[in-house]
């Protein structure tokens, strides 16, 4: 007599599992599916788009593709060479300054003895979310030849006649800096001041301890500690310099001739201003993903951690 085998109940768990499974992970796609096709059409489309336009040239809308042409043009430009070299120099001098203010503040307004530090932070703070045309407007008239800067020096007897803030090509340059300061000096700040309560407090009572003065613990605890957030506001400001737009567009105009101009501006011309050549200014456009990603490498080489 044959002895019928037993069936196997493990089957259908498996089976159920298996199930779970997929419907789980059908549901995960399902929380991020719209996520994705937004980025995707609003992110990575115009790119690829952009990508190809930079291939073409042509006035308007009439566009023939002409190769590599557009970039070969670029080295013979003059205009996109002042305004590289323009915005460079406000990425040189702009940008470690900012930095290095930032972190000062943050240092000054984690003391714990320090009275009324929420209104110390929240005043330092707020430039950064005003109004980039309604502050860009008020720098304007604050440095104008008649302006309240140029008044407050001349009655302190610092200068002698105005400075030409917006018209000399030297100070032009020094009123942009210093706006953008201005604006974006609070924002890294809040950024350091959150890795500053991160920091345990021991660390510094042990230093304290073995004899470490105020400046020793910042050098040799602070700034060590602090090293992947200084990194990510340094890149990240990197790249806000290289696309600066609205100050220089509201202040001077790029003027005095193109002393100021930054290529962000330069697309802006090119595209609705001059003779338009979207083809061209997709092109230039694309030169400032390349000193992106060019500072972006530097500064991991230089600040970055060497096992990673």
């Amino acid at each position: 007599m044959v002895i019928p085998a037993k069936a196997d109940k493990s089957l259908p768990l498996v089976k159920s599992n298996r199930n779970l499974r997929v419907k789980n992970t059908l549901i995960g796609w399902s929380f991020i599916a719209i996520a994705t096709v937004m980025i995707g059409l609003f992110y990575f489309y115009p790119m690829i788009q952009s990508l190809i336009l930079s291939f073409k040239s042509g006035t308007g809308v009439s566009l023939k593709f002409v190769g590599f042409e557009n970039y070969v043009r670029l080295f013979k430009d003059p205009v996109f060479l002042t305004t590289v070299k323009n915005t460079v120099i406000y990425l040189i001098i702009q940008v470690p300054i900012m930095i290095i203010l930032a972190l000062f503040l943050s240092v000054l307004l984690n003391n714990k003895k320090l009275k009324l530090k929420g209104f110390f932070r929240t005043a330092i703070f707020l430039p950064c979310v005003t109004s980039l045309v309604a502050y860009s407007v008020i720098f304007k008239y604050l440095f104008g030849q008649d302006g309240i800067i140029n008044f407050m020096l001349m009655k302190i007897a610092l200068i002698s006649e105005p400075i030409q803030w917006l018209t000399d090509p030297f100070w032009a340059k020094i009123t942009i800096i210093i706006a953008i300061t201005w604006r974006w000096t609070g924002y890294n700040m809040i950024f350091f001041l959150s890795g500053l309560q991160n920091i345990d407090e021991s660390i510094y009572e042990a230093a304290k301890i073995d004899g470490a003065s105020s400046i020793q613990q910042f050098f040799k605890i602070t700034i060590p500690m602090m090293k992947p957030i200084i990194l990510f506001t340094t890149i990240t400001s990197t790249i806000g310099t290289l696309q600066l737009f609205d100050e220089v567009m509201n202040i001077t105009k790029g003027g005095p001739g193109n002393a100021t101009m930054t290529i962000s501006e330069y697309i802006y011309n090119v595209s609705f201003k001059y003779t338009p050549d979207f083809g061209y200014a997709a092109t230039v456009s694309y030169a400032i993903v390349i000193l992106i990603i060019f500072f972006s490498i530097i500064q991991f080489k230089v600040a970055g951690d060497k096992n990673d």
